[in-house]
């Protein structure tokens, strides 16, 4: 049974326009398909727009035209049906690791006993049990991450969008966090559009990879990704994983390089 569209973009163009007329296009004709329950990546030269869509996606900034569906409706703004994890944590520092996660419960009005089973067991999922009662500042920026992650599931959304969630993690710790997420994909269910520049990560956690193209930024070509096995750090050596890395590398080398060139 094929899974149904769960995020849609459809001819999505971007202008913004700068001072004495002159005008700046990041976004050209985007068209991609999330499914339900799919991990699905985005990939591309630095300046092509990626955060821009994602965060049009967001509901955070506004396309110039073409259209952002969610279940079939028109995405017209910010909405609780789609989380949002940046490499910022955006944590309040005053408040504990059990009361950030609880954070948007409350904001909605959830009774306390529910919103603190509901953190407790996202709090679990994420790895950090014992530290509940913990300050922001008592963490490291992993740990962080994770908060911050929990909060987003912990208000159930309908899309997981993030944007460069791991890039101010060192390596080690970064593995650590693709190969947490890649379990949290797989034991919740949840539909994750991914945004990063680091080609083994969108291979690693990617059902599917958008490569963009450069400025302006539009979908240069659309990859399936099949790996044997649960994706971890034991998946960067495989065969599959190399052919693939290998062949975004060339994708993204050949637009770096006709930018050099003026092509």
């Amino acid at each position: 049974m094929e899974q149904k569209r769960k995020l849609q973009v459809r001819n999505l163009n971007r202008v913004f326009e700068g001072a004495g007329g002159s005008s700046v296009t990041a976004l050209s004709d985007v068209n991609l398909d999330v499914k339900e329950s799919e991990f699905v990546m985005i990939v591309g030269p630095s300046g092509c727009g990626k955060t821009t869509l994602i965060n049009i996606i967001g509901g955070l900034d506004t396309a110039t035209s073409g259209e952002v569906l969610l279940d079939g409706k028109p995405v017209k703004g910010p909405g609780a049906d789609r989380g949002m994890v940046f490499q910022g944590y955006s944590l309040f520092p005053w408040l504990t690791v059990q009361k950030n996660v609880e954070f948007g419960l409350k904001m909605k009005k959830v009774p306390a006993k529910e919103r603190a089973e509901a953190a407790k067991k996202y709090i679990d999922l994420v790895g950090l049990t014992g530290f509940e009662n913990a300050l922001p500042k008592q963490l490291s920026g992993g740990m962080k991450q994770r908060v911050a992650i929990a909060r987003t599931l912990a208000n159930e959304p309908e899309v997981l969008l993030m944007d460069e969630p791991f890039g101010a993690l060192d390596a080690q710790t970064r593995v650590v966090m693709q190969e947490l997420l890649a379990k949290i994909s797989r034991t919740t269910g949840t539909t994750i559009l991914f945004i990063t520049h680091d080609i083994d990560e969108a291979v690693l956690l990617g059902q599917r990879i958008y490569v963009m193209s450069r400025r302006p930024g539009t979908v240069k070509e659309v990859i399936e990704v099949s790996l044997p096995g649960e994706r971890s750090h034991n998946s960067l050596v495989l065969p599959e994983f190399l052919e693939t890395k290998k062949r975004i590398m060339d994708m993204l080398w050949s637009e770096s390089n006709d930018a050099a060139m003026g092509r």
